[in-house]
């Protein structure tokens, strides 16, 4: 009877493991189901576009599904920021640099229609983007002070163009404290900045060192500083901003995923996890550098943190220029 008694005992037991187990699985289903997207801000040759890819391919194979890229260019990050938004599917992640929409509330004419806090969940902070303010080597200067002398010397012939958000605001901020006379000249997708900066129809462009890296191999665009407040060691002979004079000009942005903000904490993490896996791969980690980022692996609280730095990096821009957050 004892024996009994016993083999009943451990078959409720079991049962009510099996109940428990199955409980936490509807409670936490697998993840991913069905195929990942990634919605980007930039277009293809982008540091941001370049990272994504290099991603997907790696985390596709963990996570046992494809990982599809969509380029979504233009509105000044919006487009893609929106669609990331109305989709709010846990298999729809945003995989932008915080240059796309950490300056929205001074450069969009009105509010902006999502708040970061309250709509993007962070995942994995991935790299730190190389940030470089480029001219076409026809202009024949050697430092941002000979180009800031050639355009007051030649008021009105000249323009101008920056990555959309905190690269632009910073270029804005550096235009008006100098009091020059350049056009703004804006770009749905900035690659095409790039290519334009090399034909000399823009004079001065503040972007990712990916964007700038074709045109200075072919010997056409020559950079005068970058935004980090250390000189990077893949252009160990460019000044930093604060070096050239200019600390305005001084831009730190990071690219990383965002889900959106229903996702639970236990699946960020678990993602953040692939991702720094990946990013421990030396061959990831040097295709990265070579593109002018810093691979910087980290999970969805310390993401928050930078992600603080920033905002207020971007009020001090803007309160240079005067304009109050909308």
């Amino acid at each position: 009877m004892k024996k009994v008694v016993r083999l009943l005992a451990s078959a409720v037991a079991a049962a009510a493991a099996g109940v428990m187990s199955l409980s936490a699985s509807a409670q936490t289903p697998a993840w991913p189901q069905r195929n990942v997207q990634f919605m980007l801000p930039f277009g293809a040759g982008s540091a941001t576009d370049i990272a994504a890819r290099l991603l997907a391919e790696r985390l596709q194979t963990r996570w046992g599904k494809p990982v599809v890229i969509e380029n979504r260019p233009g509105g000044d990050g919006l487009i893609a920021i929106r669609a990331f938004l109305q989709a709010n599917d846990e298999h729809v992640l945003l995989y932008a640099s915080s240059a796309s929409f950490i300056a929205h509330p001074y450069t969009l004419p009105q509010k902006p229609p999502y708040e970061l806090a309250r709509d993007l969940a962070p995942i994995a902070r991935v790299a730190d983007t190389l940030l470089v303010v480029s001219v076409p080597v026809d202009m024949k200067v050697d430092s941002l002070k000979d180009w800031v002398a050639m355009v007051k010397a030649s008021p009105g012939k000249f323009a101008y163009a920056g990555a959309p958000g905190l690269p632009e605001l910073a270029l804005n901020a550096f235009v008006k404290s100098e009091g020059l006379d350049v056009a703004r000249v804006p770009y749905k997708d900035i690659v095409q900045a790039g290519s334009d900066l090399a034909e000399s129809r823009i004079h001065i462009l503040a972007t990712s060192y990916a964007i700038a890296q074709p045109h200075v191999q072919s010997g056409r665009v020559k950079i005068l500083a970058i935004g980090g407040r250390e000189r990077s060691p893949i252009l160990p002979t460019a000044p930093t901003a604060m070096e050239a004079g200019y600390p305005i000009l001084t831009v730190e942005t990071t690219s990383a995923l965002y889900g959106p903000a229903s996702m639970p904490m236990d699946l960020r993490k678990r993602m953040a996890n692939d991702v720094i896996e990946v990013l421990r791969d030396p061959v990831i980690s040097k295709r990265l550098i070579e593109t002018g980022q810093a691979p910087n692996g980290q999970g969805p609280e310390d993401l928050a943190k930078a992600l603080v730095l920033q905002e207020a990096a971007a009020a001090a821009i803007a309160k240079e220029l005067g304009i109050t957050a909308r």
